[in-house]
């Protein structure tokens, strides 16, 4: 997986088999995770495959998405480069920097996605309106 984005990276988190049953996933602060987590929430029951999530970015929080079952289509948008990732790898994630406009969409069943903030919700962060945020990020 390549990103040609700005404001975006590959995080992958380390993951031990264990030997007993199951995987170890780890993600820690400041390490793998290029931030301290002050938010941790995850989307699930995904019932709807057509819906889109997302349609917004941030003016200072950072993000990093994970899909740690199933699947979704991840958009990425920095004002001038588009792309879409196909999110699929349970310890893959993408950090999801200030002023990147991100949309999620075609859900597998079951999918599940977990996101690691650098910061609480605080709604004057976000720009939901697409036409803002290309005004915004032509300034950036």
């Amino acid at each position: 997986m390549q990103l040609y984005v700005k404001n975006s990276s590959i995080i992958t988190l380390p993951k031990i088999k264990d030997n007993r049953d199951g995987n170890l996933i780890i993600a820690n602060s400041l390490k793998e995770i290029p931030f301290e987590i002050k938010r941790v929430y995850y989307i699930n029951q995904l019932e709807n495959s057509v819906s889109v999530r997302g349609k917004h970015a941030h003016k200072d929080c950072e993000q990093v998405i994970f899909c740690i079952n199933g699947s979704f289509l991840l958009g990425l948008d920095d004002g001038t480069t588009q792309q879409k990732i196909l999110m699929n790898q349970d310890n893959v994630g993408v950090l999801l920097g200030k002023m990147l406009w991100h949309t999620m969409e075609d859900f597998s069943p079951g999918c599940v996605l977990l996101v690691l903030a650098s910061d609480y919700y605080d709604e004057s962060d976000y720009i939901r309106d697409y036409e803002e945020f290309i005004k915004l990020s032509a300034k950036t």
